[in-house]
């Protein structure tokens, strides 16, 4: 094995490091054009003193990834001993009549860079989807591979898929067993949802909605709904199930209408009550006069990297008050926003400032984020990158 590079701190962070956060970024290191995707790195405090380990990103911003705070290898035993930690805390707080499941959520497992999600088909498999975030992952995964894999046998999986950062260019990789191409399905406190593990973003779902999806069910009856950026009709399906009069699901790709159509089917929900347009969401709420009674907001990303920020609080700002000028007094909107960047603060006073341009009063009822299975690390607030607000216009 290679020697770890040695990197020393030329910024006070010895403290923020200690407490958890997972991150170094460049500007941070002494002669950080020494790094190398993939490196084990020994992180020096000012003082010269090792105390952390971890692996070079490769990224523009970040440096290195930790995984431990001391001075000790980043070996297999390692890696295996995080994952069955990862694996035995879902385990045991597993919801019922649900197949799909975050296992390992990166950072927040301890487990930098590496994510890895459940998929238990109704047709009888049990796949593992394992995406690596950035090349210095990448690079660690292929020192840990066939840990990562024999212990996903062990556990029963009957086949992983690998997916690179779609930054990488690299496509989809078999690691081992079958994984079927197409539509799968999967169930979600006992609905059906349909997606497609080599083609779908992420790792086929967005798995980190499945509590706000519940709760849309449980807000829908007698409702008239619109799921905005509707991918594969996840809400959409929640909110029919639970007794919508009508839905509407907007998505601009057609092949995520044909999913949303799918998942709809998959249901057993009346066809006459879903309806699915493939256009963009904002243009859509520029020419419709429909007025809603619950309205999901979950639009990509406005701000994938620090300088976009300002642009991205005005693209929620004006979202939301379109969205509220679509709802009827006593109307519901859940808004969501997976920008990292985005914290929960700024992210609720663009509700506000909706409010205030639409002259519509509108009442917080709660605010959410991510379940269980996307942990994040007490020193690491980064990691809070899913809000969710449930909202109700009073008049």
């Amino acid at each position: 094995m290679t020697a770890p590079v040695p990197m020393k701190l030329r910024k006070a962070l010895e403290r923020t490091l200690k407490a958890g956060h997972p991150w170094v970024y460049r500007d941070a290191l002494e002669r950080p054009e020494q790094l190398e995707a993939g490196a084990e790195v020994v992180i020096h405090d000012r003082r010269g003193r090792p105390f952390a380990r971890g692996i070079a990103d490769g990224g523009d911003a970040i440096g290195v990834r930790i995984w431990r705070l001391r001075d000790a290898p980043l070996d297999a035993e390692l890696v295996e001993r995080r994952l069955r930690r990862a694996l035995g805390l879902r385990a045991a707080l597993r919801p019922p009549e649900t197949t799909a499941l975050r296992l390992v959520h990166g950072e927040g497992d301890g487990c930098p860079g590496f994510v890895i999600d459940e998929y238990g088909l109704e047709s009888g498999e049990r796949i593992a989807v394992l995406r690596l975030d950035g090349e210095g992952a990448a690079r660690f995964y292929e020192r840990v591979q066939d840990t990562v894999r024999d212990l996903l046998r062990d556990q029963g999986f009957t086949g992983l898929l690998e997916r690179r950062d779609r930054r990488s260019g690299q496509g989809p990789v078999l690691g081992f067993g079958e994984v079927p191409r197409g539509r799968v399905r999967v169930r979600e406190h006992g609905m059906t949802l349909v997606g497609d593990l080599w083609e779908g973003q992420k790792t086929g779902l967005f798995l980190d909605h499945r509590e706000s999806r519940r709760r849309v069910r449980e807000l829908a009856r007698g409702r008239r709904v619109l799921n905005l950026y509707s991918y594969t009709g996840g809400f959409s399906v929640g909110a029919g199930l639970g007794g919508a009069s009508v839905v509407t699901s907007v998505d601009i790709a057609p092949e995520a209408i044909a999913l949303a159509d799918a998942t709809w089917e998959a249901n057993g929900l009346d066809p006459a009550r879903h309806r699915g347009l493939a256009e963009d969401a904002r243009d859509f709420l520029r020419i419709d006069k429909e007025r809603y009674e619950l309205v999901v907001s979950d639009p990509p990303s406005f701000a994938p990297r620090e300088s976009a920020l300002e642009s991205a609080i005005a693209a929620y700002e004006g979202l939301h008050a379109q969205c509220l000028d679509r709802l009827v007094p006593g109307g519901m909107l859940l808004a969501a926003s997976c920008s990292s960047h985005v914290d929960a603060n700024t992210f609720h006073d663009t509700l506000a400032k909706a409010s205030a341009a639409t002259g519509r009063r509108v009442q917080i009822l709660e605010r959410t984020g991510a379940p269980f299975d996307h942990p994040r690390l007490a020193g690491f607030p980064e990691g809070d990158y899913l809000k969710v607000v449930v909202a109700r216009v009073l008049d």
